[in-house]
């Protein structure tokens, strides 16, 4: 298995890097979609299933079970249908619709709540279930995207990437969900170049830089606990975006830079930009933004005018009903 899996290195990682048009500060950004699966989670999903193999925790019989909200899903599923092993991720309603579609021709089988938990985001939930699943299945293997540091050290490659196409950087923008991207970046560039500033993105009622959970309907951004691989993380500075500030950077980032991506991309472009626009920082400062996946999956959702505009009239019942 371990042979099969090394075939796929070679189309996870060294992504494009490309400069951005903008008028307030040198932008660059790593498009992280042009990995395997299609995210930057290929680099986890790797990094996880390969040392789950090495250390003998996985063999041809296990059943490999994964909470995500998509990506990290696909990005599993994608390597399991190549060594024939059986997946079972655990998704909730926030997953968009089409990764959804492809899980259920990809996996062996996928399992949906929709129980929200007490910080009103599903992340709980669809950890205790993984828990009972591991519990109920002989032999069975937790990809643990939240706990295992196999996921931030998939990320050390992508440091070697950023570390070694700038003489000069000062920023780098990332958005935090499981936060594997942002602890194994910063865990790798601070040893390196600790000059390097990190900036992590997050969304409103996300818990891992607020106590002040509320309901979130965007995936990729934002979670209902701190996860544990955090505490590896060296982070300088923070953003927090609304939900609907994350629709405002996409289609600007559409527009401005022809770039199709997903909604923690459009989260960290708008971040970026509003940064140095509203705070008297150097305009000269190179800055890197690492966009995680593409746009297509979020068409029905965050690209979707409709969606939009129910989105914004649902938040702001929920703002009012907090206000009464």
């Amino acid at each position: 298995m371990l042979k099969e899996l090394e075939k796929l290195a070679a189309f996870i990682g060294k992504t494009p890097l490309i400069e951005l048009k903008n008028n307030d500060a040198n932008l660059y950004a790593k498009l992280e979609y042009n990995n395997f699966s299609g995210s930057s989670k290929d680099r986890a999903a790797y990094s996880i299933i390969y040392n789950g193999i090495k250390s003998g925790k996985i063999s041809e019989n296990t059943t490999i079970i994964a909470s995500s909200s998509g990506n990290l899903a696909i990005a599993v599923a994608s390597i399991c249908k190549r060594l024939r092993l059986r997946f079972i991720p655990v998704i909730d309603p926030n997953i968009n619709s089409s990764y959804e579609t492809l899980l259920n021709l990809m996996a062996y089988k996928v399992v949906k709540v929709t129980e929200r938990d007490h910080t009103g985001g599903y992340l709980l939930t669809r950890i205790n279930v993984v828990n009972a699943l591991h519990e109920q299945t002989p032999d069975s293997f937790i990809a643990d995207q939240y706990g295992d540091p196999n996921n931030y050290k998939g990320y050390y490659g992508l440091g070697e990437e950023i570390v070694s196409s700038f003489d000069h950087l000062d920023y780098i923008f990332i958005a935090v969900s499981s936060s594997g991207a942002i602890t194994g970046i910063s865990d790798f560039i601070k040893r390196r170049r600790p000059e390097i500033k990190i900036v992590g993105v997050d969304v409103e009622g996300s818990v891992i830089f607020s106590d002040k959970p509320v309901k979130r309907y965007i995936s990729g951004i934002g979670a209902s606990q701190v996860p544990p691989i955090m505490e590896n993380a060296i982070i300088d500075d923070v953003v927090i975006v609304s939900q609907m500030s994350i629709i405002r950077g996409c289609s600007e980032l559409l527009n401005e830079q022809a770039i199709f991506a997903g909604a923690s991309s459009g989260a960290v472009y708008l971040a970026a930009k509003n940064y140095f626009r509203f705070n008297d920082l150097d305009t000269k400062a190179n800055s890197l933004l690492i966009f995680p996946d593409k746009g297509h999956t979020y068409l029905d959702t965050i690209y979707n005018q409709e969606w939009g505009t129910q989105l914004a009239a649902k938040l702001n019942e929920e703002v009012l009903s907090i206000n009464f």
